[in-house]
């Protein structure tokens, strides 16, 4: 399901004539954040090392980041959002990933990460932004 394109599959989805028949039909594989990390630096062509210096992350465990060996808090995974400038979308995909919360406008602090997501700003402008308007930086 992977391969074919979005609006194809949506289309088969409408059509399905009962959503059983639809997920019976085809798969929807869960990926580790380790997986979906090295998916988004092959398609943006990106390095892993300098995705982890812009990330403000130690090297060591940038990297058990990226192989899957350690789980990173939500921060950390918004820190990595901001240093390979992701959407809104691939940002709470890679929470999920993690095990974390997704991103809610309705949450002050996370309504400022969604702004600064979507305006496509540094981690430090985050952060800056953040500590301006009195919350919790991302690191």
């Amino acid at each position: 399901m992977t391969d074919r394109l979005t609006e194809e599959v949506l289309q088969e989805l409408l059509e399905a004539p009962s959503i059983d028949s639809f997920i019976a039909e085809h798969e929807f594989p869960s990926c580790t954040l380790a997986e979906y990390l090295q998916q988004l630096l092959e398609q943006k062509h990106l390095e892993r090392a300098r995705v982890v210096r812009m990330a403000d992350l130690n090297e060591t465990f940038g990297y058990q980041i990226f192989t899957g060996a350690r789980n990173p808090s939500r921060n950390k995974v918004l820190q990595i959002a901001f240093a390979m400038a992701l959407t809104l979308k691939e940002t709470n995909r890679a929470l999920s990933a993690s095990g974390a919360s997704t991103l809610n406008c309705k949450n002050r602090r996370d309504a400022i990460i969604i702004f600064c997501l979507d305006h496509g700003c540094s981690l430090q402008k985050v952060n800056e932004e953040l500590f301006r308007l009195g919350e919790e930086t991302v690191c």
